[in-house]
């Protein structure tokens, strides 16, 4: 049965709501897994050290693409709750031409400035090679991934959430293909792993851009548009809060790096690198719940349900303070399955990380 935005949800409808947005962060947040997966094994510890040392900088370049996203989906449902869809279609229009714009304008500059960032944060020698290398790649397919990340939300505000999950899943799977292909057979390298992260970027955001450009059965089309300032800055403030979080996480991703280069070299970002790895994956299923209910609540906000409201807000409490006691103590237990995968470190930094979650 198809769930509406306009639905009265119960625990169960929102959890049934919520899971393709949630499945669709898991399956994003592991790209740099595999990628990570393949290059530890078949080119070598510096080059892991590289792609976990330049995630960060990567993560922050394209979190402007969460800002359109969470923000834009929630004023777009809140103007189809209103019931005004004409509106509603030009600034989603809108909001995804900017962001396309503004990929391609941030991933030129982070391509010039990439190597001086690198070198800023401590990298040097192969591992600032290796950087440069692996972040000049990811960052030509900038805008198709800022899109992929803001297409996630608008599915849901589409009603179309198991498209928006099979897109992921598509490009997630293109990612272990090309990833196996690149690297373990034809041994092209890190530049095999950084083209196959590429390419199936690129496939999360073209595969929703041509599908919202001919007529489809959703509540969203691209279209003609005009220009709203006042729009855009409602967008990028209701999506601050996640551009923030992303930044954040990252920016103390990038000094944990800094540190762990001074102090224990290029295995202490390896052993941080699988700690951020099942850490993108934990905290991606609350980045999805939250993608999910946005435009939810936008619909009942602008259609004024209050007391729809108030009972998503109840639900969505319990259901995160179920899952954080859950993931604290999944954490705790894989502590010594990686330690005895990988390296004693990796331990401590699970136990001493894991209250985070």
């Amino acid at each position: 049965m198809r769930i509406q935005l306009s639905d009265s949800f119960t625990y169960k409808k929102l959890l049934r709501f919520t899971l393709p947005s949630i499945a669709m962060m898991v399956f994003t947040s592991i790209y740099g897994v595999v990628d990570g997966y393949f290059v530890s094994n078949w080119v070598g510890k510096t080059p892991f050290a590289a792609v976990n040392f330049i995630m960060p900088v990567l993560m922050i370049l394209g979190a402007a693409g969460f800002m359109f996203g969470t923000g834009g989906s929630a004023l777009v449902a809140k103007t189809l709750g209103e019931g005004n869809k004409e509106k509603a279609n030009s600034n989603f229009s809108l909001f995804v031409y900017t962001s396309f714009i503004t990929g391609v304008v941030i991933g030129a500059v982070g391509i010039i400035f990439l190597p001086d960032v690198a070198a800023l944060m401590g990298a040097e020698g192969e591992l600032l090679s290796d950087c440069v290398t692996y972040g000049r790649i990811i960052l030509l397919a900038l805008p198709a991934y800022m899109l992929q990340l803001e297409f996630q939300s608008f599915f849901i505000t589409a009603e179309k959430p198991q498209l928006g999950l099979a897109v992921t899943v598509a490009s997630g799977v293109t990612n272990m293909v090309l990833d196996a292909l690149l690297v373990a057979v034809f041994d092209f390298g890190l530049i095999g792993a950084a083209s196959a992260t590429a390419v199936s970027q690129a496939v999360g955001g073209i595969i929703p851009l041509i599908y919202f450009f001919r007529p489809n059965t959703s509540l969203l089309r691209l279209s003609k548009t005009v220009f709203d300032g006042r729009a855009l800055l409602k967008a990028c403030t209701n999506g601050s809060s996640e551009l923030m979080s992303n930044i954040s996480m990252s920016i103390v991703g990038m000094l944990y790096n800094i540190q762990l280069m001074a102090y224990a070299g290029e295995n202490g970002v390896a052993a941080y690198g699988v700690l951020m790895y099942v850490g993108f994956v934990f905290n991606s299923m609350f980045i999805g719940y939250s993608i999910g209910t946005a435009p939810v609540i936008g619909f009942h906000y602008g259609a004024r349900h209050e007391d729809e409201l108030k009972g998503l807000l109840r639900k969505s409490i319990r259901i995160i303070l179920v899952c954080s006691v859950s993931m604290v103590i999944i954490a705790e237990l894989l502590a010594v399955p990686f330690q005895e995968f990988l390296w004693d470190m990796t331990k401590l930094c699970f136990r001493l990380h894991a209250a985070d979650f």
